[in-house]
């Protein structure tokens, strides 16, 4: 089999695409080109023809199989882990695609992980009753610190591959983890997510021995991250890749201001019947609603819309943000279809003790518009290591 090639330089890609009308399609399709390793070229004729989740698998699958026809084994792990995404929990094609999409990863980019001296070391650290596993590099020359990064609500660790990359030619030490509810954690060993984020935050830190951590969490990990830093000092800065105080707030933040008062009325009254027909009632006419209420059941382990909005409360910055005494950067998007980036008064107002905070928005102006900045994330991966040089050379002045 073909494999990448380890001595071209790392280039992430750049750019926003107008490829779907409905806003979550047009956001994954864009994800799959920048951040998985999809082409425009082949995703634009098909675009269009995904309405609902049932057309998203076989327009994925099918560009999978062109794609391993013409031995393009980088675009077939896109479109196959991809393909996946849309799928729901029962489906017997998840588990197959997932296991096949990772299995091609592994083959194709295998010159990174493997050698007498590999670029990238695949590793495992014990937590509980699962091993999570963790990609660490170490940068050529002097180290600018060390990063401990991982992603969020639906997210697996392969996806940053080459963001990894980056950051150790940008001359820090990395380690990426996957942890519980994500990627293989959740697929293959069953574990699924926990708000109390601190708990393998610290199986990781333990294992490596690390100290004077810069952590960074991408979307959902824009809580996670800050909850571990709020229980374990070894972390000294704090990026939050994603504006969220409160995950059941954002739940609904994109919503009309009634909705969003009815919904916090019925979670008050915990009126499990009446809510859960409006979501069903949404989720029919919309795809993001349904795809949300599925994947958040699979996720998070909850029967119905209600569970799955009333565990959500848990995934709360407040109880804990003002043991948060780190450095902290925030980073927003001013067209993020998931979140609305106002939020960030509220969470701005809950850092009553951190050592320093900046907010950076990123707009449409910059290509990095939408959720998790994906259409330009060297951009944002640059402010993220000046932020921490500037936050470096200010602690040597003291």
């Amino acid at each position: 089999m073909e494999k990448y090639d380890v001595t071209r330089p790392i280039k992430l890609k750049k750019g926003v695409y107008k490829l779907n009308n409905e806003r979550n399609f047009d956001y994954q399709l864009n994800r799959l080109i920048n951040w998985d390793g999809g082409r425009l070229e082949d995703v634009k004729p098909v675009a269009a023809k995904i309405h609902n989740s049932a057309d998203w698998k076989r327009e994925l699958i099918r560009l999978g199989d062109t794609a391993m026809k013409e031995k393009r084994i980088d675009n077939a792990v896109a479109y196959y882990r991809m393909s996946e995404f849309f799928m729901y929990d029962g489906d017997p094609d998840k588990k197959k695609y997932y296991e096949l999409a990772t299995k091609l990863f592994y083959q194709y980019y295998a010159d990174f992980f493997e050698g007498t001296h590999p670029r990238i070391k695949k590793l495992s650290v014990p937590y509980e009753n699962v091993k999570l596993p963790v990609m660490h590099l170490v940068p050529e020359g002097k180290s600018r610190g060390t990063i401990l990064i991982h992603g969020g609500n639906d997210s697996y660790f392969e996806e940053f591959l080459f963001t990894v990359l980056y950051l150790q030619e940008k001359g820090f030490e990395v380690y990426m983890f996957e942890g519980p509810g994500q990627g293989g954690v959740m697929r293959m060993q069953g574990m699924h997510f926990t708000h109390e984020w601190e708990k393998p935050v610290k199986a990781v830190l333990d294992h490596f021995d690390m100290k004077d951590v810069t952590i960074i969490g991408i979307s959902l990990g824009g809580y996670l991250a800050p909850r571990a830093a709020a229980f374990d000092k070894r972390i000294t800065k704090v990026v939050a890749w994603s504006v969220f105080p409160c995950f059941q707030d954002i739940l609904v933040s994109m919503q009309p201001k009634p909705v969003q008062r009815a919904f916090h009325t019925f979670m008050k009254l915990h009126a499990r019947t009446l809510l859960n027909i409006v979501f069903n009632k949404k989720a029919k006419s919309s795809p993001i609603i349904d795809w949300g209420i599925k994947h958040g059941c699979y996720a998070y382990e909850a029967k119905d819309a209600y569970s799955y909005a009333q565990k959500l409360k848990a995934y709360d910055l407040a109880p804990v943000a003002d043991r948060i005494t780190q450095d902290m950067l925030i980073i927003g998007a001013n067209d993020d279809h998931f979140i609305d980036y106002h939020l960030i008064g509220r969470e701005i107002s809950m850092l009553t003790n951190v050592k320093s905070l900046t907010f950076r928005l990123f707009t449409d102006k910059e290509d990095a518009q939408n959720h998790c900045n994906v259409g330009n994330g060297k951009l944002v991966l640059d402010t993220i290591c000046n932020w921490i040089e500037q936050i470096n050379a200010s602690a040597d002045d003291r």
